[in-house]
């Protein structure tokens, strides 16, 4: 008996859609990874199944050893996958408390260090510390970004609770002091924040939508970072809001000579996941989630590129 109770046709058997990018080279192209968060299943398994969804790559964290780095290099290079690198300035999702800006720099260079030795598409950087004040986290944004730049990283500064980019209100003040930073939009965290979509006719996010670099496309709402599907009639609200979102950026990155985009879905455990109480059975399959938003996203970006020639962009 399957124990998952979300619809049957979102499940992981979801076909590849057509990517119409690869039907005209001056197109700018989508580039879908898939994300490692929360995957249980064995190598050759999660292989299979990005393969099958249609990903370039996978998007996971620099491993803590020298053998685990050594043996993610192996298996990248074996199956010739690209690698969004994930690095933590404070040690994991939730910076430990004590630290200050300057240990969390001294971090950032083994961390760099060991990421370049992978030679990642990107970092993709969750930074700093929520509870350092403003000052303090423009210094140190600042100086992670050139040290970025020292290790030859590209380096894109991701939007998570627990961090410097924790409050969308923040993030506009930082940027207008460091116009340099390009970002990774992961606006459900800035909704569980706000607690609402952020619609309401005075929110302009211009300046930070004409610095995203890259996109973690999970679903959230006002009560939390994840919805139990995406593909719920429940959600749908909060789900157009993202996707509008999630366009802006692609029309920005367009407008901005971009030649691909990269999209991760990046629906995961550790208290995203949605379990019935008692039970603790799962509402869904965590891969079929992140497979229902890889073919949603495609056909979504397909549908954005013929807009765009239609206005002849």
């Amino acid at each position: 008996m399957n124990q998952h109770l979300g619809p049957s046709r979102y499940r992981n058997e979801i076909a590849p859609i057509e990517d119409v990018t690869s039907q005209g080279s001056s197109r700018i192209q989508l580039k879908k990874f898939r994300t490692l968060w929360g995957v249980n299943s064995s190598w050759e398994q999660t292989l299979r199944e990005l393969q099958t969804a249609g990903c370039a790559g996978i998007e996971a964290r620099v491993p803590l050893t020298l053998d685990e780095q050594q043996a993610l290099a192996s298996d990248i290079r074996a199956a010739e996958l690209e690698y969004i690198a994930i690095v933590f300035s404070g040690g994991d999702v939730i910076p430990k408390q004590q630290e200050t800006p300057e240990q969390h720099l001294e971090r950032l260079k083994e961390r760099f260090d060991a990421a370049k030795q992978l030679q990642p598409l990107f970092v993709n950087l969750l930074a700093g510390n929520d509870r350092w004040p403003l000052a303090q986290q423009v210094d140190f944004l600042g100086k992670a970004h050139e040290l970025a730049k020292c290790f030859e990283l590209n380096c894109s500064f991701e939007t998570h609770r627990a961090t410097s980019l924790y409050s969308p209100w923040l993030t506009l003040e930082i940027i207008q002091q460091l116009p340099q930073l390009q970002f990774t939009a992961d606006i459900s965290h800035w909704i569980v924040v706000s607690e609402r979509l952020l619609n309401d006719p005075c929110d302009d996010f211009t300046t930070f939508i004409d610095r995203v670099h890259h996109i973690q496309a999970r679903v959230g709402y006002d009560q939390g970072p994840q919805v139990p599907h995406p593909a719920a009639p429940e959600y749908q609200t909060a789900l157009k809001f993202q996707q509008d979102f999630w366009q802006k950026i692609w029309r920005s990155q367009h407008r901005r000579g971009y030649q691909q985009t990269t999209l991760t879905p990046e629906f995961g455990a550790d208290g995203y996941l949605h379990h019935l109480p008692f039970t603790n059975v799962p509402v869904a399959d965590l891969w079929s989630l992140n497979a229902w938003m890889l073919h949603e996203e495609q056909q979504h970006f397909n549908e954005f590129l013929f807009s765009i020639e239609k206005e002849g962009n």
